[in-house]
């Protein structure tokens, strides 16, 4: 079965660009896309995971746990290791998981065996659409319509990035690192802000205006319509180059370096915009550490945070100099231009500039 190629979606950068970001890092902790019926919203979601690079996994482990990252092992795997079992490995595709609206929490989290615990003293447990999520994309459509706790929970895993599950004091625990996708059409009625907070990034879509975009649109799936293998193979090659610069970055973010007049840039441009909590602070630096290492750089720029702020603020600024629900990059650098110029003017720049270089290198963290 051929999936419509990633590469050939015509316009929704902002979109595609913020479903990569969260694909060299999953940490950043998902991406919400709302927008009118028929704009690519599943189409892409679906692309992403069929593009992405191959995982190596624990091939007998039931959670697909990472071989390199025993600390996010599943109990199962911690426990053969303990024994002294060796550990199979094999790599195998991005796993694309699609939850229904209907899905009740045990069947997101999964569920432990208190009978079998209680008779006969052993820890059985069931997997849910978290485990089969693990190191693959997790895909919400209509986020919208889940109820609420069921949402509270998926984005509570997404970021830690384990699944704890307890029950009568016995518990289990697994991986759940997935790159998170939730759509929804605004004129089904929108989530809570605390669960739009929540997701780390947002993307507002429309359909496009420019006739020949349209047409551009149309003649590409009708030519997937007609023959999705040939279609494919003519995209073959921008997807596998994609696909490796994916895989490169994926080594490279967490090398990413910034400095303190990057937290400064960052915390400054929140600030002036009045946004809430400090979850957005956090959201565009791992952001803008994705960016860069998508590029292949290993330090962060003005532009990095623009682009990252672009994803991470219009659905949490709620009053402030930006309005509308779309902000620009040029906006944002342009505010990041006029705070650095008041900054100047009252010499607080002078004190970061003077910060030892070494000092300013040994700021980079794992996100």
């Amino acid at each position: 079965m051929y999936i419509f190629p990633f590469t050939a979606i015509v316009g929704q950068e902002r979109m595609c660009r913020a479903l990569i970001l969260n694909a060299v890092n999953a940490r950043i902790g998902g991406v919400l896309i709302r927008g009118e019926r028929g704009t690519a919203k599943s189409t892409a979601a679906r692309a992403l995971a069929a593009l992405l690079p191959k995982v190596n996994v624990v091939s007998d482990c039931r959670f697909g746990c990472d071989p390199d990252s025993p600390n996010t092992w599943c109990t199962e795997c911690r426990e053969r290791h303990g024994r002294g079992e060796d550990l199979p490995v094999t790599a195998r595709t991005t796993a694309f998981i699609n939850l229904p609206v209907s899905a009740t929490e045990d069947r997101v989290v999964g569920t432990l065996d208190i009978e079998k615990a209680i008779q006969k003293g052993e820890r059985h447990f069931e997997p849910g659409v978290l485990a089969a999520a693990n190191r693959g994309l997790l895909y919400i459509d209509e986020v919208n319509l889940l109820d609420d706790h069921v949402v509270d929970v998926l984005l509570d895993s997404a970021a830690m990035g384990m699944n704890i599950v307890e029950r009568e004091g016995i518990s289990f625990t697994h991986p759940a690192r997935f790159i998170l996708v939730g759509t929804m059409n605004p004129e089904e009625g929108d989530l809570r802000p605390q669960l739009l907070d929540r997701f780390a990034l947002s993307v507002d879509i429309r359909g496009l205006h420019d006739a020949r975009q349209r047409v551009l649109i149309m003649e590409r799936n009708l030519a997937f319509e007609a023959d999705p293998e040939a279609f494919y193979q003519d995209w073959a090659q921008k997807e596998q180059e994609l696909s490796r610069q994916i895989e490169r970055a994926r080594q490279l973010v967490d090398k990413v370096s910034y400095t303190r007049r990057d937290l400064l840039v960052i915390a400054d441009l929140t600030a002036s915009l009045n946004v809430e909590g400090h979850r957005a602070d956090l959201v565009i630096l791992k952001a803008a550490r994705a960016q860069a290492a998508f590029e292949g750089r290993v330090k962060i720029s003005d532009h990095d945070i623009a682009l990252a702020a672009e994803l991470a603020l219009p659905h949490r600024i709620k009053r402030g100099p930006f309005q509308q629900s779309e902000i620009t990059t040029e906006q944002l650098q342009e505010h990041i231009a006029q705070l650095q110029g008041q900054s100047v003017s009252s010499g607080e720049s002078e004190a970061v500039e003077e910060a030892p270089e070494e000092e300013a290198a040994g700021q980079k963290k794992k996100s």
